[in-house]
């Protein structure tokens, strides 16, 4: 009885003293630059919500280490594997780090998933994540700035000439007065349409605009943006301006309305001798329409950190063309892990204490 009165006294204290938020020029900052927000409904107001009493954590870049101990009313269990997570999951309120339908069906307490990824379709094919009985959250945005560099280097790439000078570094030729040199160019004062504003897009553009490229771009909602994008279009808009751009960024998240977007209309609207690059998602693109246009012609040149089929099957067309530049799935490798980490100890924090949680996952937008 001593114990349950004990227990009585302090989760309410515990929650208490948690709930209390401590001013952290840090999120601060964070939550200004990305704009993320929180979502309409606080946690407590959802129907069946409880008092949270065991959170699986995945043990990934130290973040357990840095929540361990934040949350002292709630049992932080430390996992670094999926099967060790669903051995756990049985009366778990909430999961950092893992999304899976295994996991879920594993879980059928849990009220709150976060994912350490932008990427949300594949939690999303989860019946109890897509029907909005589980609350995901993702970390859209955090990796912004160094995909956006990504990106950076990809138009300079093409532009320079780097992806035909590398293949022939392996026949070690010095190709000075080669035909790569008649294409290249400087990207002063060239067009570049930005598709998707977004996190990825908004940062992309930024860079591009610092280099003295004219910034366009479509957007799924409105038509707002900040100074140095000229032009904001709805997503209906993209093939005309697809003819004015002499580049081609896509940072497309992956939903229904996107899916197979950029397809053969798509590439044949844009300006021929345009350069196409890919951060978004491979399966926004037609492979073999882009493919097509590519051997024509239509485009110049292309540079994907994404493809469908993803990985790249060895023998496809596109590793074999002078004018491609491919990387792995790695646009967001190289950045620091701070602002995940900050974002996901926030939203455990507002998780146990009830409130809204950041990022949340629209399952009818897909993002």
């Amino acid at each position: 009885m001593k114990k349950q009165l004990l227990r009585a006294l302090f989760v309410p204290l515990a929650l208490l003293l948690i709930t209390q938020v401590i001013a952290d020029p840090e999120l601060d900052r964070l939550i200004e630059q990305t704009g993320v927000k929180a979502g309409d409904i606080a946690m407590r107001d959802r129907p069946g919500w409880r008092e949270p009493r065991k959170i699986i954590v995945r043990d990934v870049l130290g973040f357990y280490t840095q929540v361990a101990g934040t949350v002292p009313a709630v049992e932080l269990v430390a996992v670094r594997e999926e099967e060790e997570a669903i051995g756990h999951a049985a009366d778990a309120d909430a999961i950092i780090g893992f999304c899976s339908e295994r996991i879920v069906a594993a879980a059928p307490k849990v009220m709150w998933i976060q994912i350490f990824a932008a990427g949300a379709e594949r939690c999303l094919a989860v019946d109890r994540v897509a029907s909005g009985d589980i609350v995901l959250t993702n970390m859209q945005k955090m990796s912004s700035p160094v995909i956006a560099e990504h990106v950076t280097a990809m138009v300079l790439g093409l532009a320079r000439g780097l992806g035909p000078f590398s293949k022939a570094m392996a026949q070690g030729e010095w190709q000075r007065n080669s035909g790569i040199t008649g294409s290249m160019q400087s990207i002063g004062g060239k067009t570049v349409l930005v598709l998707g504003l977004g996190g990825i897009g908004l940062q992309s553009a930024r860079r591009l605009a610092a280099l003295d490229m004219k910034i366009i771009a479509t957007r799924r909602s409105s038509r707002e943006g900040p100074s140095f994008v000229d032009y904001v279009g709805l997503s209906s808009e993209r093939l005309e301006l697809a003819a004015q751009a002499d580049f081609i960024v896509n940072a497309l998240p992956l939903t229904a309305e996107t899916t197979g977007i950029l397809d053969a209309e798509f590439f044949a609207a844009a300006k021929r001798g345009a350069h196409f690059i890919n951060v978004g998602r491979g399966k926004t693109v037609v492979t073999d329409d882009l493919v097509a246009a590519l051997e024509s012609g239509q485009l110049a040149g292309a540079a994907l950190d994404v493809t469908d089929p993803e990985p790249l099957p060895a023998d496809h067309a596109l590793w074999q063309m002078g004018n491609v530049i491919i990387t792995p799935h790695v646009a967001s490798r190289g950045g620091n892990f701070i602002r995940h980490s900050m974002l996901a100890k926030e939203n455990l924090r507002r998780f146990v204490a009830g409130e809204a949680l950041y990022n949340v996952v629209v399952a009818e937008r897909g993002y």
